[in-house]
This record gives C-alpha cells, sequence and structure tokens, in this order.
C-alpha cells in the first residue's frame, strides 16, 4: 500500500487524542484506511480511499439501520458523496479557504 497523505496521519492522530466519549475507532492494524467504528448507538465502518481527500470516503453502517439515505447493505446512498458531486464539493471547499 502507498505511503499515507500528511493529512489522513494527521486526522488520524487527532481523532486518536480526542476521542469522542464512548465512541472507539482507531485504524485497523493492517489497513490504516480502515477504521472499524464500535461504541455509540450503531456499528459502523470508515474507509479512506487512495484519492481521499479528493474521492469521499466510504462508510457503511454495520448495524441493521431503516433510513432513506442507506441502502440494504448499509451504505449510504447520497449523490453528493459520490463521484464528480463530491470533487466538486470538495473544489469550492478549497476556493473558499483560498479566498479568506
Amino acid at each position: 500500500m502507498a505511503r499515507l497523505p500528511h493529512r489522513i496521519i494527521k486526522e488520524t492522530q487527532r481523532l486518536l487524542a480526542e476521542a469522542v466519549p464512548g465512541i472507539k475507532a482507531q485504524p485497523d492494524e493492517k489497513n490504516a484506511r480502515y477504521f472499524p467504528v464500535a461504541g455509540g448507538t450503531f456499528k459502523l465502518e470508515l474507509f479512506l480511499p487512495e484519492e481521499y481527500s479528493t474521492v469521499a470516503l466510504k462508510l457503511c453502517f454495520m448495524t441493521k439501520i431503516y433510513h432513506p439515505n442507506v441502502d440494504a447493505l448499509g451504505r449510504i446512498c447520497l449523490d453528493i458523496l459520490k463521484g464528480k458531486a463530491f470533487t466538486r464539493l470538495c473544489a469550492m471547499n478549497n476556493k473558499n479557504r483560498a479566498d479568506h
């Protein structure tokens, strides 16, 4: 696997240092891009693709949930988190940061 980008390392360190009470989220020992999340009301899996942060992370509910934006396999079904819509959102966010 390719070396992790500085941003993922920094965000992971912050997540571990400033943990949310009652929620355990830390990278898998074999794959630092994979975060099984436990605690709270739901169990989730979080995966950071190689292209993160210009491509949306992948999130999957392991706990059965009934919600209009979650499919039967637990995947989030929002267009804003898919393909070009997410890339445009990132570009707008980066432009706004540069303007300030």
